[in-house]
């Protein structure tokens, strides 16, 4: 008989049974019950830990005491390693107990067995981490920033922690949020002459960053090649889905460089490599989430060098193709979504498209110096998701940064730095959601991080 009661046991984690245990091995696991087939004279359930997108099988006498276990509930339970008729491993349990009730009939929102509409997912966060394909995105996330973390130390990178709250728009879109106390109290007692009452706590406006890049920037003119990963936040009115109001950026910046290609190049093989060590260590997640995103498993730009393009030579193959395009062309702006995937699809490749119009870009970027209409700056585009990368030469000369006519005037400590042993850098910006969302497929960036946040919605 099958005994539900207390019991001490090493649990092992379902993602690592099949890796490290043979048939006839004793083990135990933890999990919830995700389904329940009840035949003659076994049980058998299948549980999740949270460490696969497989379920694993326990099988248990049928009897009063397991008639009771339900779906959603917790068990640990002990026994016997067996290979199932399909090939896979199973365990036959000899001890199992009911660690918690699951309740699904109280009130929990998803249907076990049943799909759900990501929309309807995303109206319970604090539990939709129980979804599979959720699960399954969280784990990626966590071994992509891993990846990225590995290859920017082995090549000896230094990773800054950048400040969240900041006195400047790196950007200088204006799409900043402002950082103040709440409470009217404190701010009366740090009242000081001359400075506005909702900014004495810190004697001036603060916000949220942007970007981490000019922290950068003061750190490699030190230390070296830096790069950080952390949240970045724009105050943009959309909810498309490429887009959350807060999110994380991979930022990186390599001193000593004074030549935009190296820097493409640098970030075509960053890229790869982060890519295929995200391919060895989650294929299985990487292969459930592109299915269950009606995505292609293939990742062809893996395997194939990638274009480098001029601004001028973008212009004139969308010029040249504007009867298939949905947006209009703007010599003012940037490229819209759809003209960047055209490009990409045009070129058979991702696409660098390099030397930009100065007046599109911020202030900080290297102007050309045998045409000043253009600076060193790139963008990468990709399939699926268009923009991925922005970056460029940074502008290392002291009298031409302070003269442009964009230079914030409260931002000195910038031209500092190439005044005192200044030196050629650059670097580049990734939003690490839309990364997550070329590799798996998913549609909506709200989706691939754990905790979204956008217009009309800042849930727990």
């Amino acid at each position: 008989m099958l005994l539900i009661r207390r019991f001490y046991c090493s649990s092992q984690r379902i993602s690592h049974i099949a890796k490290s245990n043979k048939r006839g091995d004793s083990l135990g696991i933890r999990g919830w019950i995700k389904n329940i087939r009840r035949l003659k004279n076994n049980t058998f359930l299948d549980i999740d830990d949270g460490s696969s997108s497989s379920r694993f099988q326990v099988v248990v006498p049928r009897n009063p005491e397991t008639q009771n276990l339900t779906p959603g509930s917790v068990i640990s339970a002990v026994g016997e390693i067996q290979v199932a008729p399909n090939g896979n491993f199973e365990l036959h349990a000899d001890r199992v107990e009911s660690l918690a009730e699951g309740h699904l009939q109280d009130g929990y929102p998803f249907t076990p067995k049943q799909k759900h509409a990501p929309e309807y997912v995303r109206e319970h966060l604090h539990l939709r981490s129980r979804v599979d394909y959720v699960a399954a995105q969280m784990r990626i996330r966590h071994k992509a920033q891993k990846a990225i973390h590995d290859y920017m130390d082995e090549l000896d990178f230094v990773q800054i922690n950048t400040p969240l709250m900041t006195t400047n728009d790196c950007e200088g879109a204006g799409e900043v949020f402002r950082v103040q106390p709440d409470s009217e109290e404190l701010l009366k007692q740090m009242a000081r002459p001359n400075v506005p009452a909702e900014q004495s706590y810190f004697d001036s406006k603060v916000f949220l960053s942007v970007s981490g890049q000019l922290h950068l920037e003061a750190m490699t003119y030190g230390l070296g090649n830096t790069y950080c990963l952390a949240p970045a936040f724009r105050a943009e009115n959309s909810k498309s889905p490429l887009h959350l109001a807060e999110f994380y950026m991979f930022e990186a910046e390599l001193a000593h460089l004074d030549e935009l290609e190296k820097l493409a190049k640098f970030i075509e093989q960053m890229l790869k490599s982060i890519t295929n060590r995200v391919l060895e260590t989650s294929s299985e997640d990487l292969h459930f989430c592109q299915r269950n995103a009606n995505a292609s498993s293939d990742l062809p730009w893996l395997t194939v060098p990638w274009t480098i393009m001029s601004y001028d030579d973008a212009l004139h193959v969308l010029l040249a193709n504007k009867e298939s395009l949905k947006t209009p062309i703007s010599l003012d702006e940037g490229f819209t979504k759809d003209q960047e995937l055209f490009l990409v699809s045009h070129c058979g490749t991702p696409v660098f498209v390099v030397d930009w119009p100065t007046q599109q870009k911020p202030f900080y970027m290297k102007i050309t110096r045998n045409n000043p209409d253009r600076v060193h700056a790139l963008d990468l585009l990709m399939p699926a998701v268009g923009e991925l990368c922005g970056g460029s030469l940074r502008e290392s000369d002291a009298a031409t940064l302070s003269s442009h006519p964009q230079f914030p005037k409260d931002l000195s400590w910038y031209v500092d730095l190439r005044k005192y042993g200044g030196i050629p850098t650059g670097g580049f910006g990734m939003g690490f959601e839309r990364y997550l969302q070329l590799v798996t497929g998913v549609k909506n960036i709200r989706d691939v991080i754990p905790f979204p946040r956008y217009p009309h919605s800042c849930k727990m």
